[in-house]
């Protein structure tokens, strides 16, 4: 039972900050059949017919943002623990880079066209959602998994999470990127400029993050927060009087500017200090992302903690 204030309503439906869950959510919640029709058929041709085209556009700027995510992998595990698990790959270029850096990558698909065009590219891809793959392939165990803009689409965000941590090895790390929604930008916009909440995508979007409620549900699987970061705030441009809402060239052109300023710090040898700016932001929940990177408690860490207990 979902249960909890009514913070917003949106085309017919309530969002509500969940008791039960922990985290804000629009209510009713779609079934498993409805999205299955949206994310296997529509999502690329109706909801987003030109994301591959521009992911296209951006790459140089999306490996950018890829290899620091990489770099954290790499910073973290030994150098014989390189295989990746990423779910919801779209066209797989995340997958891509990684095999690049000499990774061994699977991906988890449910679009069909996002999974052809990721194939296309040499990758191995399985077109299904992540409880559907085939019985072999549940026996895997992962080095990291990666889900970038997943959990806000999920039905049970927890009951995938519990999956991904069962799918890790022993201090396996989870990389989760999702939007983040009700930030005090987005609340500026709201309460002083007018603004709707634009941020609201039922029933494509589900749930909605903050740092603090995406920590406390990983928590509760029972990974361990090692590191968080931010993506850009793209909405200060809006704060700055742009407004790129429901207006597309002007939204392209924003992110262009924010492209050009991390490629250039980056080629600036100033990445170490975008990466630290990002962390600040992160921690006055600033960012149009969360980036939060969480740990599978080692066996060793696991049984000393019941030995205190006794």
């Amino acid at each position: 039972m979902h249960k909890g204030t009514v913070i917003d309503t949106i085309n017919g439906y309530e969002v509500i900050d969940c008791n039960n869950c922990g985290f804000i959510h629009i209510n009713p919640i779609p079934t498993q059949e409805e999205l299955d029709k949206v994310y296997k058929e529509e999502y690329y041709t109706t909801e987003k017919p030109l994301f591959i085209e521009r992911q296209l556009e951006d790459i140089d700027w999306w490996n950018v943002v890829y290899d620091d995510r990489y770099d954290f992998f790499e910073q973290n595990l030994p150098e014989n623990r390189r295989k990746i698990l990423d779910i919801g790959c779209g066209p797989g270029f995340f997958l891509k880079r990684g095999i690049e850096r000499r990774w061994k990558g699977l991906g988890i698909e449910p679009s069909r066209q996002a999974a052809e065009f990721a194939r296309g590219q040499g990758l191995e891809v399985l077109n299904c959602f992540l409880n559907d793959i085939e019985p072999e392939k549940k026996g895997e165990r992962f080095d990291v998994i990666h889900m970038s803009e997943v959990l806000e689409h999920i039905p049970d965000p927890i009951g995938l999470c519990r999956t991904a941590y069962d799918l890790l090895d022993e201090d396996g790390i989870i990389c989760v990127v999702v939007p983040n929604d009700y930030n005090p930008f987005q609340r500026v916009l709201r309460e002083k400029l007018g603004f709707q909440p634009y941020w609201l995508a039922p029933p494509h979007h589900i749930n909605y993050f903050t740092f603090d409620s995406l920590e406390s549900l990983l928590h509760k699987v029972g990974f361990k927060v090692v590191h968080q970061s931010a993506m850009f705030p793209i909405d200060i441009f809006l704060l700055m009087g742009n407004n790129y809402i429901g207006n597309d060239s002007l939204g392209r052109g924003c992110h262009a500017k924010r492209k050009q300023l991390e490629i250039n710090l980056v080629r600036g040898g100033l990445n170490s200090l975008k990466r630290e700016l990002y962390q600040f932001l992160a921690s006055k929940n600033i960012g149009r992302e969360i980036v939060m990177f969480a740990q599978k408690k080692g066996l060793t860490e696991q049984r000393s903690k019941r030995h205190e207990k006794r």
